[in-house]
């Protein structure tokens, strides 16, 4: 048995947030029913075909659940999502602005009609002030929370190369959804959550906004380099490889000099003796490091690497994360099943002891409409007419 066994998930979501969360609750055992239009679906279906035909966003957010398809403009479709309701211990949606209020959908109403309820709310900028109506998507939010100003080359800012903030939100919603579970168990009530892209990112933010608030100053745009420790980041290896280097103590700034770079003056040096002046004298250290570095071959500096202890990690391509020996050695790959066959998906990271995590398929556009259906009690005449209804 998985922890969330027997509780319920039904989710309005789209896109990467919600789902995101969502998927996190079904990988614990959580039987999540995800409301779809008729037809096309949840958009995040039409963003790529790459998995077989199928979107890499979809199949990677949406194993393990159950897709029922309604088009909750129409009255009868609008009497499924009550019922639904009513049967669920969690309700988590991240429709647009305002579209779960005209649908009587917002958190509020639900939980005070089902005192037992969950109900989750993700947006891009909240549920008020001035940007609460504004389009959210990830880069946006990004933009917004300033995280590309301190992304990217010193000439150059970019973006962080995955959804982060849409990451980051599902992830705050799945433990929010976690904590109002386990206060229901001890107080029988459920309770209205409330979790926006912006704040999300923006709490993530928290140690360059310290930075420029104290300090004066945002911090420096470096690359694969950290902003305020050294040496930390990608240094060049003689015959064009690279290894990217962590080093966050003092001691091991001394072990690393005598061992790897076999300078043992260099921690003493005033230049660099502590991490503060290390960052301030970062190019004439660079300068240092790479010099050793570039005499070197690859695995001389790896070996060297490892008898020190020093942490340090090759730089990966995506294949190469793939193929990564860590993964196939800890056997982390599972095929699980879809609307075009088999398809390989990593394991949850939550490891639970003595059991096997839930791998359930992707499920087509309403693939469980019926199924559900009858589970809310409608007999095969009232399933025909709601199909009708709703009929794309």
């Amino acid at each position: 048995m998985l922890p969330l066994e027997g509780i319920t998930v039904v989710a309005v979501e789209q896109a990467v947030a919600a789902p995101f969360a969502t998927r996190q609750l079904a990988d614990l055992g959580a039987r999540v029913i995800k409301v779809e239009r008729p037809g096309r679906g949840d958009f995040a279906r039409d963003y790529d075909e790459t998995v077989k035909g199928l979107s890499s966003y979809f199949v990677w957010l949406n194993r393990s659940k159950e897709s029922i398809a309604l088009d909750l403009k129409r009255p009868g479709a609008r009497a499924v999502m009550a019922r639904l309701v009513e049967r669920a211990d969690v309700f988590v949606q991240n429709l647009a602005p305002g579209a779960a209020e005209r649908l009587g959908l917002a958190a509020g109403e639900l939980t005070a009609s089902h005192p037992r309820l969950v109900a989750c709310s993700l947006s891009g900028y909240g549920s008020t002030g001035p940007y609460r109506d504004k389009k959210a998507y990830d880069l946006l939010v990004q933009c917004e929370t300033g995280l590309v100003s301190v992304t990217g080359t010193p000439e150059t800012p970019a973006k962080v190369g995955i959804s982060v903030a849409d990451i980051a939100a599902g992830m705050y919603a799945y433990a929010g959804v976690l904590a109002a579970l386990y206060e229901r168990e001890r107080t029988g009530r459920g309770g209205a959550l409330e979790v926006s892209l912006f704040d999300a990112l923006g709490e993530w933010m928290s140690h360059p906004a310290y930075l420029t608030a104290y300090g004066g100053s945002p911090p420096p745009r470096t690359g694969a380099s950290h902003a305020s420790i050294v040496p930390y980041g990608p240094f060049p290896v003689g015959g064009g490889a690279e290894v990217n280097l962590g080093i966050q103590t003092d001691r091991e700034w001394a072990t690393f000099c005598e061992t790897v770079l076999e300078r043992p003056e260099l921690a003493t040096d005033e230049r660099f003796e502590t991490n503060s002046r290390r960052v301030a004298n970062r190019d004439a250290l660079h300068a240092i490091i790479e010099g050793v570095f570039g005499n070197l071959g690859i695995e001389q500096v790896l070996a060297r690497l490892d008898g020190a202890g020093v942490a340090y990690a090759r730089m990966n391509s995506v294949q190469e994360l793939v193929d990564h020996p860590q993964l196939a050695a800890r056997n982390r790959w599972r095929a699980v099943g879809s609307p075009a066959g088999p398809v390989q998906a990593l394991l949850p990271p939550v490891i639970v002891a003595g059991r096997e995590p839930r791998m359930d398929p992707v499920p087509a556009v309403g693939e469980h409409t019926d199924a559900i259906l009858r589970w809310l009690g409608y007999d095969d005449d009232q399933i025909a007419s709601l199909q009708a209804e709703s009929a794309p």
